[in-house]
């Protein structure tokens, strides 16, 4: 791991840090890159603008390890409300959620219960629900509540990061349950022997789980959203469906927002399926420098932001 991320890593960790930097206005100039606006509506606003360009979102309200049961309460209502006001608005957009957000530090019921509540809501109103993966630690339980909320939902799919080793098992474990998941590489600091150290390993099983899920894309028995910032990776994906006879439009590629957003753009005008992550809320500052983690070079970009 270069030195730089690992330096990023351990920021995104400090609670002096979480609670002091947000406060600065450079540090808000700088996050603007990322995300258009701590609130939903700027959120939204932004959503409504990539639908124009044939590309759809999903929103994240920022936020994890809440230990306040209230509190978990309280962002699951803003959850179904965020829902009920794109289904008003007619975006295309849907959510994502962190367990640990609703309550997966407290008890996994708790956050089973809460997810669950969103799901009802989104289920209701013909949307969908991705549920993120934390660090590796929360992989198990989090594969389980996916597990059983799968079971009762059809509307609801997963984060499976590439960098871990056992990702490989994981996903072959979900297939029967007809998943959608979302392949990203990872964000997370982790020990070797749990997470290959080398960008080339991760970017090889990237492409590896990649050829599986597609496999299952081609037999209607997955919905798949490759996620990565990696144009020359996607082009290799792109080549691994074309192989298989799938056509572009029946998987996605996802970014960030501000993320090679251009060159989604390029995906999306060849009849790709094209949807951008949308973050927003004041709890911005550990997510903040994980982006910056996986892509150090957005550090040039942050700088310009802030002096230009």
């Amino acid at each position: 791991m270069g030195l730089v991320r690992t330096v990023l890593l351990q920021a995104s960790k400090n609670q002096w840090m979480r609670k002091r930097l947000p406060q600065f206005g450079f540090a808000k100039r700088a996050v603007k890159r990322f995300m258009p606006g701590e609130d939903v509506d700027s959120a939204l606003r932004a959503a409504h603008k990539l639908q124009s360009e044939g590309i759809g979102a999903f929103v994240t309200y920022l936020g994890e390890n809440v230990r306040d049961v209230n509190e978990t309460r309280r962002v699951t209502r803003q959850y179904c409300d965020v829902l009920e006001t794109i289904q008003a608005s007619g975006i295309d957009c849907e959510i994502s959620v962190k367990p640990t957000q609703v309550g997966h530090d407290i008890s996994t019921e708790l956050s089973y219960e809460n997810i669950k509540t969103i799901l009802k809501t989104a289920s209701r109103l013909g949307n969908y629900v991705w549920i993120d993966m934390e660090e590796s630690d929360y992989v198990d339980t989090t594969l389980e509540l996916y597990s059983r909320l799968r079971r009762d939902f059809g509307n609801v799919g997963i984060c499976l990061q590439c960098y871990l080793r056992r990702t490989g098992n994981d996903l072959k474990a979900l297939l029967p349950l007809q998943p959608g998941i979302r392949l990203v590489k990872g964000a997370y600091r982790e020990p070797s022997d749990r997470a290959f150290p080398r960008k080339k390993d991760v970017d090889d099983n990237f492409l590896e789980l990649s050829a599986v899920l597609l496999d299952a894309v081609r037999k209607k028995n997955a919905r798949a959203g490759f996620a990565t910032h990696d144009e020359k990776l996607l082009g290799k994906v792109v080549n691994l469906a074309r192989d298989r006879y799938i056509p572009d439009d029946s998987y996605e590629i996802q970014m960030l927002y501000g993320i090679c957003n251009a060159a989604l753009r390029k995906f999306a005008g060849t009849g790709h399926r094209g949807r951008i992550l949308i973050s927003y809320g004041p709890a911005w500052f550990p997510w903040y420098m994980r982006r910056l983690a996986e892509r150090p070079a957005n550090i040039l970009f942050v700088l310009r932001n802030v002096f230009g």
